[in-house]
């Protein structure tokens, strides 16, 4: 069963393109880190390719089908059907992310704003917690214990327990390494060393579970601290989250009903390094704390054996402010020596969704919602070095919107079946995009106030194959991206930036994906994916000299394939590879990051009931590869290894 279109439907008659990544797969994979495990999937993509362990905290976007890669999210990712998307900046906090506590992922890779509303653009990502209560939970306890390459050390764990019509499950993980050093050799200086990282999570979720009615409540908390490996660069980010709710029988249906919020905190400094790299200063600090709330409230029914139906609404506020405290090289009386901007965004949809089987063999799936968002409060305030400061105040904005989606199921045969959806998506700019400039090694990109919203039209069309040892499906698929926001070199630095973020115009983005599961025997399984994206822009009546450019950071062809042998009397093996194609660091094509090639690999041993030793490693060649070049080149992980214990007690 899939909830990633919001109705629980069995895999095989969903009218939209699905992967799904099941406990199984989780619980093999040679990959530590969520970020790592859902790029397993060609269709996922993440801004630049270096893992969450090393990449700075804001530049972890999440991509489908290459809609839009950049540090912002153009996909909705989902925990349980609430986003865990920041609400001040759209990145995703993967390290936040314990496969440990997940069922299943699933993937949406096409637009899903019909019945998500704003981030849902290119599609959905929605994650799936195991279950605490009901007929097949229980008490259970798991522990993973592990150490490795780089001085890195892991502990993850969680307990449930069930009373009678109360539950609860508590859960934690840290991890920690001392790093690698990211900078290239032949760029590298006395300033540059290694990229420690750490972080540690907590959450703990209470059921109660009576008649037709649920209730429950949880509260996550989460800290993540990184250096970039060069002196005076670092960040910094903590996440205190909540949602409470309940579920309720009502009518031919259920009612769910629930609250979210959460405040967060991003802290980073930045580096002035001399062009030898022999020496660098702190060249100032930012500070970004938010806060969001949120509710949501949707009804589902099956209606005449024929309809079924959900109808909901949500409503969210989301305020940041981002503050830059400079410390330049010389300081006069004009001087720019702090920045400070931000403001509050609110937004508010309605949605339904109605699946009709108008004949056993024809499934017939349309969703409508209406969205609407303000931005309000916003200014910025520029201080200078003679204590003076000037405040501006942005000007508000407001818009509606409209996306609908229609697809459809047609079963040929108990074997095959053709799909085929049409959509339009949108994701209004982050008051990250609006108000707060970044910095990524030598290179500024400056906010800017004026964005509009990303709009998406698309469709896809695809087959699917089922057999009990065999999936294969093949989805074509085609997206034209209205006013895609980018980071645009400027003819002219801006306040010291060289880039800023523009609306382009248009961009085309079509493919096809291709995803195969054959399981010859019981103890044998091989997976192949390929996606190939075209990705380029059309129109920039600002820039024209970026049409026909490929979008940055999305490379055209990305394949994965696995190979795994699970036999308990013996032991668990499984070999991976994924291929990355060659892409561009930037918008204008002129740095390019070559193709990859990377092998992991994990084997593990049952020592009894409920214990088992693994060893996993990732990039086994040991190969030096670029994941980003904004300034300085940087490069991916080597090869690094994983020796661990894990201990699994009580229902899975």
């Amino acid at each position: 069963m899939v909830t990633g279109l919001r109705l629980p439907t069995p895999l095989h008659d969903s009218p939209a393109a699905v992967t799904v990544i099941d406990r199984d797969q989780m619980a093999q994979a040679p990959q530590v880190a969520a970020d790592d495990l859902v790029r397993m999937a060609p269709d996922v993509g993440t801004f630049r390719r270096s893992s969450s362990a090393i990449a700075d905290p804001t530049s972890q976007g999440l991509n489908l089908r290459g809609v839009g890669p950049s540090g912002v999210s153009r996909a909705l990712a989902l925990r349980d059907g609430l986003p865990l998307n920041d609400p001040f900046g759209g990145w995703v906090y993967w390290r936040a992310i314990s496969p440990l506590e997940l069922a299943q992922i699933e993937l949406v890779p096409s637009g899903a704003s019909a019945l998500f509303g704003n981030f849902a653009l290119g599609g959905a990502l929605q994650m799936i917690s195991r279950p605490i209560t009901g007929p097949s939970a229980g008490p259970s306890i798991d522990v993973v214990i592990a150490g490795g390459s780089l001085d890195s050390d892991r502990i993850a764990l969680r307990a449930t327990e069930q009373r009678g019509d109360f539950a609860v499950a508590l859960s934690a993980q840290a991890m920690h390494t001392a790093g690698y050093t990211p900078i290239a050799p032949a760029e590298r200086g006395p300033v540059d060393g290694p990229a420690p990282s750490s972080d540690e999570s907590g959450a703990a979720r209470v059921e109660y579970r009576h008649g037709g009615a649920t209730l429950h409540g949880e509260v996550r908390a989460f800290h993540e601290s990184l250096d970039a490996g060069t002196e005076f660069t670092t960040a910094e980010v903590r996440t205190l989250t909540y949602d409470a709710g309940g579920e309720r029988a009502l009518g031919p249906g259920a009612l769910v009903a629930q609250v979210f919020g959460g405040q967060q905190r991003f802290d980073q400094e930045r580096a002035r390094v001399q062009p030898d790299r022999v020496a660098a200063a702190s060249a100032g600090t930012q500070r970004t704390p938010s806060n969001n709330q949120g509710a949501a409230v949707s009804w589902t029914a099956r209606v005449a054996d024929r309809h079924a139906i959900v109808a909901g609404t949500d409503a969210q506020r989301v305020a940041g402010t981002a503050t830059d405290l400079l410390t330049p090289a010389a300081v006069t009386a004009t001087t720019l020596v702090e920045r400070r901007a931000g403001g509050e965004q609110r937004f508010a949809g309605a949605f339904v969704e109605d699946t009709v089987h108008v004949v056993p063999a024809l499934e017939v799936a349309g969703a409508l919602r209406l969205d609407g968002w303000q931005n309000l409060d916003a200014r910025g305030t520029l201080g200078r070095g003679d204590g003076s400061t000037t405040t501006t105040p942005f000007a508000q904005a407001s818009e509606l919107q409209l996306d609908p989606r229609l697809g459809a199921l047609v079963h040929v045969s108990s074997e095959f079946a053709v799909r085929g959806s049409a959509y339009r998506g949108f994701r209004a700019p982050t008051l990250n995009e609006l108000y707060r400039p970044f910095q990524v090694g030598s290179v500024l990109t400056a906010a800017n106030d004026r964005l509009r919203p990303e709009t998406l039209w698309g469709g896809e069309l695809g087959t699917e194959v089922g057999t009990p040892h065999l999936r294969m499906v093949a989805t074509a698929f085609w997206n034209r991206l209205y006013d895609p926001i980018s980071n645009v070199t400027l003819s002219e630095p801006l306040d010291g930036a060289t880039r800023q973020r523009q609306n382009l115009g248009r961009a085309r983005i079509f493919g096809i994906d291709l995803d195969l599961a054959w399981r010859p025997s019981p103890a044998w399984t091989v997976r192949v994916a390929h996606t190939f994206s075209d990705a380029h822009v059309t129109d920039a009546p600002a820039q024209p000299m970026l049409v026909g450019k490929q979008l940055a950071q999305d490379p055209a062809n990305r394949t994965t394939a696995s190979l795994t042998f699970h036999d308990e009397r013996i032991a668990t093996v499984v070999g991976e590879v994924r291929y990355l194609d060659r892409m561009f660091e930037d918008d204008l094509n002129t740095l390019p990051i070559g193709a990859v090639v990377v092998f992991d690999a994990r084997v593990e041993r049952r020592l009894g009931p409920g214990f088992a030793l693994f060893l996993t490693g990732q990039n086994l060649t040991n190969r030096q590869y670029v994941v980003g070049r904004a300034g300085l080149d940087t490069l991916g992980a080597p090869r690094t290894f994983e020796f661990g214990l894990a201990y699994h007690a009580g229902d899975r």
